[in-house]
C-alpha cells in the first residue's frame, strides 16, 4: 500500500493555495535560474529543446575559451577567414557578420568581439575550421563536450545558430552554460559587458538590450530566427546575488527587450532559494510490520532546497511517500522512502529517505502473535 503522510518544516507558515499566483511570462520557453545554488527559481517550458539562433554561440565561446586555457589558442593567433566562412557567414551572406575579409587573417582577441558584441556568422565560423578542421566536425564536437557538462538536451549542426533540425538546446541548458563561462572564464566574460567593437572600420553595438537599460546586466547574449523568434540569455548582479535569465519566443526585438528587464527584474527581486532541511535530518517516520519497534525514523540523505517566489513561499508543500507498512528487518541506512516537495511554480521533486536505525524482525513467537492478530481481527 503506498502510504502518503503531509509534513512542513518549521520554517514554512502555510496559506491557503488560493492566495498563491503564479508568475507568469509572454515567453514560450523561459528559465530563471540561480547562479550560486544552480536552482531553477522559475520553468516555464524550460526543459524542453528549442531552436537556439544565435545563442547557440555560447556553446562556440565555450569551445574557444577551452582551447585558449588548454593552449590550443592564444588571444594573439591569427586565423585564416576561408571562403566558406566569408560566404556563409560574411557579408555576402546578409546575416549577422563582423563583415571579416576573404583570405585575411584575424586576431582571436578580435574574433571573440565579433562574436560576443557584433554577433558574427563568420567568426563562428573561422573558430570552428581552425579548432577542428570543419565546422561540421566542430558542431559534433560542440554536441560531444555539452553532454560531458551535463547539458543533455543540446545537439548542434553549426557554430552559428543558423536554423537547423538539429540544432537545438532548452532554456534550462543554455541557463547552465551560461553559469560555466561565467564560473570558469571570468576574464573572459568580461566581454559580454563591452558595448560597441569595431572592425575593418565598421562599428556595431552590442545586441543585448539590457546593457542599456540595467546596471546589473553584463552579459549574454541574443538570437533571433524566424523559427525561434527573439530570445535572450541575461546575467545580472544585485547585492552580490546573481541571477541567470533565458527566454525565447518573443514577436519582436522591442518585446524581447521589455520582457527581458521584466524578468531580470522580478529574478532579482522577486524570487530567493529557500533551504528546507539538512541533510541527516529526521522527516517523519514509517510503520513497520513484523518488526521488533512499530515505526522507524526516516532521514534525509541530502539537502532539501527550493527556488519560490516570494509570494509562494508559504504554500511549498512536502509529503513522506513509502510502500507500507515497511516489512521487517529494515537496516539503518536503507532507502525505505522519499520525500516530495511542490508548490505553486515548482516542479515537483523526490528525495532519498533512509531509515534512521536497525528494526530487527519479530520473533516466532511475537510472528505467530502477529498472524493470529490478523486473522481474529479479519473476522
Amino acid at each position: 500500500m503506498l502510504v502518503r503522510a503531509f509534513i512542513f518544516f518549521c520554517l514554512l507558515c502555510f496559506a491557503p493555495l488560493a492566495q498563491a499566483q503564479d508568475f507568469q511570462t509572454t515567453a514560450s520557453h523561459a528559465v530563471i535560474l540561480d547562479y550560486d545554488t544552480g536552482e531553477i527559481l522559475f520553468n516555464h517550458n524550460g526543459k524542453e529543446p528549442m531552436p537556439p539562433a544565435s545563442m547557440s554561440k555560447l556553446m562556440t565561446l565555450l569551445m574557444a575559451f577551452e582551447a585558449i586555457d588548454r593552449g590550443a589558442l592564444s588571444l594573439d593567433d591569427e586565423l585564416p577567414v576561408s571562403e566558406h566562412a566569408w560566404r556563409t557567414g560574411g557579408a555576402a551572406s546578409g546575416s549577422s557578420t563582423m563583415f571579416l575579409e576573404i583570405n585575411s587573417r584575424v586576431r582571436v582577441e578580435d574574433l571573440l568581439r565579433g562574436i560576443i558584441i557584433q554577433s558574427g556568422n563568420d567568426a563562428c565560423i573561422v573558430l570552428a575550421e581552425a579548432l577542428s578542421g570543419s565546422e561540421t566536425a566542430f558542431a559534433a564536437d560542440m554536441t560531444t563536450r555539452a553532454h560531458e557538462l551535463g547539458l543533455t538536451s543540446a545537439s548542434f549542426a553549426n557554430s552559428t545558430g543558423w536554423p537547423h533540425p538539429e540544432q537545438v538546446i532548452s532554456a534550462a541548458d543554455l541557463a547552465r552554460l551560461a553559469a560555466i563561462l561565467i564560473r570558469d572564464h571570468a576574464d573572459l566574460y568580461e566581454i559580454f559587458a563591452e558595448r560597441e567593437f569595431t572592425y575593418n572600420g565598421i562599428r556595431q553595438f552590442n545586441r543585448n538590450p539590457l546593457l542599456a537599460t540595467m546596471d546589473e546586466v553584463d552579459g549574454l547574449k541574443t538570437g533571433h530566427t524566424q523559427e525561434s523568434g527573439y530570445g535572450l540569455v541575461a546575467s545580472g548582479v544585485r547585492d552580490g546575488t546573481r541571477r541567470i535569465v533565458v527566454y525565447n519566443g518573443m514577436e519582436s526585438e522591442r518585446a524581447r527587450a521589455s520582457e527581458g528587464e521584466r524578468l531580470m527584474r522580478v529574478a532579482l527581486a522577486d524570487f530567493e532559494v529557500v533551504d528546507l532541511a539538512d541533510s541527516g535530518v529526521i522527516v517523519g517516520e514509517a510503520d513497520v510490520f513484523l518488526g521488533q519497534a512499530d515505526t522507524v525514523s526516516l532521514r534525509l540523505t541530502q539537502d532539501v532546497r527550493v527556488g519560490v517566489h516570494t509570494r509562494s513561499r508559504d504554500d511549498v508543500r512536502a509529503e513522506v511517500v513509502y510502500s507500507g507498512p515497511l516489512a521487517a528487518p529494515i537496516a539503518e541506512g536503507d532507502v525505505v522512502a522519499r520525500l516530495e516537495v511542490s508548490g505553486p511554480g515548482i516542479e515537483t521533486r523526490s528525495y532519498d529517505l533512509e531509515a534512521a536505525a536497525d528494526v530487527a524482525k519479530q520473533g516466532m513467537v511475537g510472528r505467530a502473535l502477529a498472524g493470529l492478530g490478523s486473522l481474529f481481527g479479519a473476522n
